[in-house]
Parts: C-alpha cells; sequence; structure tokens
C-alpha cells in the first residue's frame, strides 16, 4: 500500500477534493483523532458549516476520503496490472498495494474506521464501501484467470481464490496498521508469497 501521504503539489480547484486531500493529510500526520471539521475548514480556508454543506456528517465525510483514496491508489494499481511482465509478479505488485506500509497506514487507519462505523451505516453507505473492496476483488480475479489461461499459474476457482487471498491480506493487514508486535511488513509479504508460491505454483511445475 502507499507510503506516507503527502500534500498535493497542484492547486485543487473544487472545494470538494480540497477537503479531502486536506483529510486524508491530517490522518498521515496526526492520526483520525485530530480529524475534526473545524480543523478541516482552518486548513483549506473554509468554515466547518461549508463542510458540512458538502459531506452533511463525518461518517459521510469518511466514507468519500476513503473513495478518494482508492481511485488515487487504483490508478497505480491498474498501471501495475498492465505491465508486460509474468503474472506472478504483477500478483505480487497487487499484494504490495493492498497491504498497509506499516503501523498507522493512513489508508489502513481510515479503512478500518470506515468498517468501524458502517455496523450503523445504512445500506447505500455500505453498498459504496462494498463497490471499493470489489475492485481490488475484480482486478485480482481477472489476473488469476489471465495467468491461468497463459500457464504461468495454476488454475484455480478465481472468484473462491480472490475471496479468500482478500480474506488472509485483510487479518495481517489489520495487524500491520494496528501495530500488533511479532510480525512486520516484510515478513507478511514473506508469509503471503509462501501461501500463493503453494497455491499457484507455476504449472509446468504442479
Amino acid at each position: 500500500m502507499p507510503g506516507p501521504v503527502r500534500r498535493p503539489r497542484r492547486r485543487l480547484t473544487q472545494p470538494r477534493e480540497q477537503v479531502l486531500a486536506a483529510a486524508m493529510t491530517t490522518i498521515a500526520e496526526s492520526g483520525l483523532d485530530r480529524l475534526t471539521m473545524a480543523g478541516l475548514g482552518r486548513e483549506v480556508g473554509m468554515s466547518s458549516g461549508h463542510i458540512l454543506y458538502y459531506f452533511g456528517t463525518k461518517d459521510e465525510l469518511l466514507l468519500q476520503t476513503l473513495q478518494w483514496s482508492e481511485e488515487q491508489l487504483g490508478a497505480r494499481r491498474r498501471a501495475a496490472l498492465a505491465r508486460r511482465v509474468p503474472a506472478r509478479e504483477r500478483l505480487d505488485a497487487l499484494v504490495e498495494l493492498y497491504l498497509p506500509e506499516g503501523h498507522r497506514d493512513p489508508r489502513w487507519t481510515l479503512w478500518l474506521e470506515v468498517w468501524n462505523r458502517s455496523q450503523n451505516a445504512d445500506d447505500e453507505a455500505r453498498e459504496r464501501q462494498l463497490d471499493l473492496e470489489l475492485a481490488w476483488h475484480r482486478d485480482l480475479v481477472a489476473l488469476l484467470v489471465e495467468g491461468a489461461s497463459k500457464g504461468e499459474l495454476r488454475a484455480v476457482d478465481a472468484e473462491r481464490f480472490a475471496t479468500r487471498t482478500r480474506a488472509l491480506l485483510d487479518g495481517f493487514s489489520t495487524h500491520l496498521v494496528v501495530g500488533l508486535p511479532g510480525l512486520d511488513r516484510q515478513q507478511v509479504l514473506g508469509h503471503v508469497g509462501e501461501f500463493l508460491d503453494e497455491a499457484l505454483g507455476d504449472e509446468g511445475e504442479a
């Protein structure tokens, strides 16, 4: 997953985008607890009422910030998957983008908060959250199917395998972003790599 979020160098012309970029930067630099409507207003030169005009609630602000963040990362993911390299190499790239950089990774901090708040969210908000997760799922399924068709990956039930792989990555990611001792990012990459080797080893070696 991406490293520290930096302030955009270009001038953002849309007020909504300004707020979303500032929200992500605040999470990266100060943590989620410091993210307030008033603080964001000071950051982008708006009143908290003006921000509420765009988002209505903090829950909506967080979900839209997550959507904005995933749009940025989605562009990177699509570029990585479009490279003319073996499927397994692209699969490793997808895993690296999926996982947090480490403790308090801002994007994963935001994911955990949105997941927590979704318990009380309406159906429409949960559907929007699911759409973000399914973007990863669809790309993973497509890569598994392509790799198998070219003989680069062992053939599996792509839908089921993608579901299980995302669950594995979500578990490791939660461990990393919370900062529990005993497992770092490189170790997680090793565990996931071993799992993929065992499950998807080259057809020629199967």
